[in-house]
């Protein structure tokens, strides 16, 4: 089969399959679960809001091979990250279209969004609706994230520069204000912005976010403040990036693992600040960051890895933000687009359930085919929608399988 061919199938292919995961998630009113959201269980209760208890809650929903969720007394819900890729996607896909619709549910999804903000804090910013507890401390429902607020702030900035609503930019704004008010790190090689304001962390991947937002607005607003913090996260990150172009999750020995769907959002990150501020010095980080990513999380035959050194689990998670970032840099690298179009196909294929929704995992010997939210259908509806837009060049003038309604 020829290439050209291929491509226009595979057209196709990620038409239907988008329009599929679509149906589902307005069928389901924007409601499913998340990995983490054992917290929502009427046995959180018997917790008392102890971390050690709500961690061990929290991971014996999200680890079970089954899922317990309804025996526990967790039901299906909305997710402020869920309708932050659901408006991402939304936005695309009118670009792609046309379609008025597609404006209206991107619109409403926005709204949602400002009026679902973390409730504690002046500024925008978004976090979950449970508690949750990691080995990096408790956080409470609602408390937010930099790694939401920044993804979701990134969407207020495509939506401002589609629609041309002047209040998604004051969003955008306001979040870096949230930002910048939030713990950092301090070092002689870089400053690493806070996870949370519940205090100083040193993750890479919502440093790099953070950054990214800071550099796009701090650009548009000529905010020399914002682009000097986003300049020195970025330092500090690449300063900490292994010589072979990948990154832990963290410096220290809790954080030692190099996993696919962080070193996606790292990349992005640093192409937008790189793109935005037009500092080049860091662009040797990310090209042996972005060979590292092809060269060990994907397969030849397009199946996303989940960690650079083993296969399973395959998370859905991972396939998203796989083709999202090879979509994303076909821009500069021409067998990126290609790249894409296999973990697309194999993740239909074989993630993707005959009523539209994406499987959560596959541990190779069971797949968990309960239906995420954000972890699944958000993030592969946008993923989906960044690789059609990315391969618009090749489509037929007037053909899609999108519906209109």
């Amino acid at each position: 089969m020829g290439s050209h061919l291929f491509e226009n199938i595979m057209k196709e292919k990620i038409e239907r399959s988008i329009a599929r995961v679509l149906q589902w998630v307005e069928r389901h009113s924007y409601r499913g679960y998340e990995p983490s959201d054992g917290n929502l269980s009427c046995l959180h209760a018997l917790t008392f809001e102890n971390g050690l208890l709500e961690r061990t809650l929290q991971q014996v929903v999200w680890k079970s091979p089954f899922d317990i969720r309804a025996l526990v007394g967790v039901r299906p819900h909305q997710s402020t990250k869920g309708m932050g890729y659901m408006a991402w996607g939304y936005t695309l896909l009118f670009r792609e279209t046309g379609y008025p619709q597609y404006q209206e549910r991107a619109l409403d999804c926005f709204e949602w969004l400002i009026q679902n903000r973390a409730p504690k804090y002046k500024q925008y910013c978004w976090g979950d609706s449970f508690a949750f507890s990691s080995r990096g401390g408790r956080r409470p429902p609602f408390e937010p994230t930099i790694v939401w607020s920044s993804l979701i702030g990134q969407a207020f900035l495509d939506a401002h520069a589609t629609f041309g609503n002047a209040e998604y930019l004051k969003v955008a704004e306001s979040i870096c204000d949230w930002i910048l008010s939030i713990p950092r790190t301090e070092t002689t090689s870089g400053t690493c912005l806070g996870y949370t304001a519940l205090g100083p962390s040193t993750i890479h991947n919502s440093n790099m976010l953070g950054a990214a937002l800071l550099a796009r607005v701090g650009q548009m607003k000529r905010d020399s403040v914002a682009l000097a913090v986003a300049t020195d996260a970025i330092r500090y990150s690449c300063s900490r990036q292994n010589e072979d172009g990948s990154w832990e999750y963290g410096p220290g020995r809790r954080w030692q693992w190099i996993d696919s769907f962080h070193t996606g959002y790292n990349l992005d990150s640093l192409k937008r600040y790189i793109e935005n501020t037009g500092d080049k010095q860091y662009q040797a980080h990310l090209d042996r960051g972005y060979a590292y990513f092809k060269n060990h999380f994907i397969e030849p035959d397009g199946r996303p890895k989940y960690y650079h050194d083993t296969t399973y689990p395959i998370d859905i998670q991972c396939a998203s933000q796989a083709i999202e970032t090879l979509a994303y840099f076909s821009e500069t690298d021409v067998g990126a687009l290609s790249l894409a179009q296999r973990v697309a196909n194999w993740t239909i294929d074989n993630m993707q359930a005959t009523d539209g929704h994406f499987y959560y995992r596959d541990l190779g010997w069971k797949r968990i085919k309960t239906p995420m939210f954000h972890w699944g259908q958000a993030t592969m509806f946008k993923a989906l929608v960044a690789l059609l837009n990315a391969q618009k060049n090749l489509r037929p003038t007037g053909t899609t399988a999108i519906p209109s309604l």
